[in-house]
């Protein structure tokens, strides 16, 4: 059976069959379902390198070299060759269930397979064999599995509807549930119940190893069972009208090369600048992330580790959720890019109050609170404006280039991770980082202010310059006219009839009523 006559099996039929945008679709599809699938990356960003230096020790320049801080960096090659190959496949993938979502189903259970390999790596071997299985499981984690994941959800907003409240509103929800993964699960719940689990202290100071190792294991399994609801659940709750638009049209759909699609996207400025920002965007956040919970155990003063992060995610969560209701209304009255620039200056003063005291809890929090205030736009509307970005170049170029620049963005969204932790452990190491002892030297804590505090407050400052020239929305009407009347002259040329999308998708809605109906009947 060929991959796409699989996809015509009633099994793995999308349970979405209404033509337009509803609530099951926006909250299990684009909310839920993601949410439990990305809570197992957004706890590796946050404990998977800690894990790496407490547990197994790589930071040990004795025994492992600069193997900490070379492997995330060279990873990053393999990350980007990885989403670039995916997004590939997207542009050849035509199934009745579209383009990504095959991805998804597929990428279960590689990623299963390659979270339990994180997590089995032989305690008592040898440096060079944890060294290769390290390098193994965390590029097939990184650069093969995780991919498919990620390169097919980031896709689906861009792919699910052209209507641009529905597209802004799936954009919300889909950011929402990465912001919820890192705040409830990575920043809330492990710090909070599960810190002392996962890193048990000893008696006389820093982390009993042997202990924390087997607990991780049970962390395995639980992670492995959540990811995999939460992919299925995404699956079957998500529907791609874009790419059935372009198979039900009466007109052969053109095959654009990797080359054109990268000329087309890079000799586009609006392109770079959404690019990079969410270059900046993540690898900022991936550092300060990454950073958090080092920064909770040896740099505050007077609370515990657990509970200064479990409170920082708390208080940092609390803006970020009510932004999840806030973010569109304001996005719909200031514009999508007016509001994140003016989000992130806002952001900017956040984290230059934090340096007023980086000892205190109380200060900290304050520019911690600030900076989610005004991170609201950038954490939920930026999809929404890659999109716009994405319609764009189809009205200029005749074509899309979603898997292009999908790739790119996983790349982007994965890849820096790997490049955050290597500057973490890059940092750590050269500073004299020993999670065995009871306090650390004071070039440990500059170092942790520095990825904590410094490096997102410099890449939110350079991000509110370089959106303040994305300019896309005022091109949105005549984009999608341009894209309608392209649509409507290869169908007319081929000798197809055309039908106008607002009509087509008004019978198939009527054809799911019906079909709803009868089924309610039987």
């Amino acid at each position: 059976m060929s991959f796409s006559k699989f996809f015509d099996n009633p099994l793995v039929k999308t349970k979405i069959t209404s033509a337009n945008v509803k609530p099951p679709e926006m909250i299990l599809g684009y909310l839920l379902g993601p949410f439990c699938a990305l809570i197992s990356n957004a706890t590796f960003g946050s404990y998977l390198n800690r894990y790496y230096s407490d547990i197994l020790g790589w930071t040990d320049a004795t025994r492992f070299g600069v193997f900490s801080a070379l492997l995330p960096m060279i990873s990053v090659i393999f990350v980007i060759i990885g989403n670039l190959f995916v997004g590939r496949l997207l542009d050849k993938t035509r199934t009745s269930q579209g383009k990504a979502r095959p991805y998804l189903l597929l990428s279960a259970p590689l990623v299963m397979v390659a979270i339990v390999t994180l997590f089995i790596v032989p305690k008592d071997a040898s440096p060079i064999l944890q060294m290769a299985w390290i390098a193994i499981s965390y590029n097939l984690y990184y650069a093969v599995s995780y991919p498919f994941y990620y390169t097919a959800h980031s896709s689906l907003v861009a792919l699910s509807t052209r209507n641009s409240n529905d597209r802004g509103l799936l954009a919300t929800l889909s950011n929402a549930s990465g912001v919820a993964a890192v705040g409830i699960g990575a920043s809330i719940l492990i710090p909070m119940l599960l810190n002392d689990f996962l890193f048990v202290p000893k008696a006389d100071g820093g982390i009993d190893a042997a202990a924390s190792y087997g607990n991780w294991k049970i962390a395995m399994v639980v992670l492995c069972i959540t990811t995999l609801i939460g992919i299925l659940i995404e699956y079957y709750f998500s529907r791609e009208r874009i790419t059935e638009e372009t198979m039900k049209m009466d007109a052969e759909e053109k095959q654009v090369s990797m080359v054109e699609q990268i000329k087309a996207c890079t000799g586009n400025s609006y392109w770079w600048i959404i690019i990079l920002y969410f270059l900046l965007f993540q690898f900022g956040g991936l550092v300060k992330n990454g950073s958090m919970t080092y920064y909770c155990t040896w740099v505050f003063e007077g609370i515990a580790p657990g509970t200064a992060q479990g409170l920082l995610g708390a208080i940092g969560g609390i803006p970020t959720a009510v932004g999840m209701i806030l973010a569109w209304p304001i996005a719909n009255k200031l514009g999508k890019q007016r509001s994140v620039v003016l989000g992130l200056a806002i952001s900017v003063i956040g984290g230059l109050v934090s340096f007023l005291n980086v000892h205190s809890f109380v200060i900290v929090c304050i520019g911690i609170i600030l900076k989610g205030i005004g991170s609201i736009p950038a954490m939920y509307v930026t999809l929404a404006l890659l999109s716009d970005v994405l319609d764009h170049l189809e009205a200029k170029n005749g074509f899309r280039s979603d898997g292009f620049t999908m790739s790119v963005y996983g790349a982007i969204m994965v890849g820096m991770t790997g490049l955050g932790s290597g500057v973490i452990n890059m940092l750590l190491s050269s500073a004299g980082y020993d999670a065995s002892l009871a306090t650390q030297p004071g070039s440990v804590e500059t170092m942790l202010v520095v990825c904590y505090l410094a490096i997102e407050l410099v890449c939110y400052a350079v991000i509110v310059v370089l959106m303040s020239f994305l300019k896309v929305e005022k091109h949105i009407d005549e984009d999608h006219k341009t894209i309608l009347e392209n649509q409507k002259a290869a169908v007319l040329a081929a000798g197809g009839e055309w039908i106008d999308p607002e009509e087509r998708l008004r019978r198939e809605q009527e054809e799911a009523e019906r079909l709803a109906a009868e089924s309610k009947k039987k």
